[in-house]
């Protein structure tokens, strides 16, 4: 299920919506097929007998590998890693939810890890370190990493670059620059504290 767009600020733009790589569902998906073939070994070389009990309890172990697959499945549709041009989305959770915003003026670094086996499927973690509390995070079975690193410094680039220019344009102008920073603030691009600062900035205070 892609991103919902009510989740997206006035002005901003969506720049990459990604699920997990399919490599998330290896435990689960590993799990069923394992108990499937069991399962279907022990119906055809069980034939009665004392070890007739072998097929019904590898199908109830099938049926609950099943019920754990259909649940990371749906789990998988509803976890979304974003980017817009303001900053890094992540979403996670069908009942329950959680998740993380980044702006992207916050981003300090932004590393990636791949396993043999991930490097081979395209899939890996992205670690991204933020100035504040949150320090690192860490977003797993991220679909072809090394290039959603780019995606991402690349804005943060742009974005950093946008905001020096539109500081360091015109410092004369005290009043221009204020109407220009609420107007940042009310399309989402920059936060309360942000604007505060910026103000207190320009004013010398």
């Amino acid at each position: 299920m892609p991103l919902s767009p009510k989740h997206l600020n006035e002005n901003e733009e969506l720049i990459l919506d990604i699920h997990p790589h399919w490599w998330y569902f290896a435990q689960s998906g590993g799990a069923a097929i394992a108990t499937l073939v069991a399962w279907l070994v022990g119906t055809s070389r069980i034939d009665g007998g004392f070890w007739d009990w072998v097929p019904k309890g590898l199908g109830v172990f099938l049926a609950l590998a099943l019920v754990w697959l259909g649940w990371e499945y749906l789990q998988w549709r509803f976890t979304n890693f974003a980017i817009t041009n303001s900053r890094v989305i992540f979403q996670q959770g069908l009942i329950s939810k959680k998740g993380v915003e980044i702006p992207l003026e916050r981003v300090n670094n932004v590393n990636f890890n791949q396993t043999i086996i991930e490097r081979i499927l395209g899939a890996g973690d992205l670690l991204i370190e933020s100035g504040g509390q949150d320090g690192q995070q860490r977003f797993t079975d991220i679909q072809r990493p090394q290039e959603v690193k780019k995606i991402l410094l690349n804005h943060v680039q742009r974005r950093i670059d946008m905001r020096a220019g539109w500081v360091q344009g015109s410092q004369s102008d005290v009043a221009s620059q204020l109407e220009k920073l609420e107007g940042l603030l009310q399309r989402g691009s920059i936060t309360r504290e942000e604007f505060e600062q910026e103000k207190r900035r320009l004013l010398g205070s």
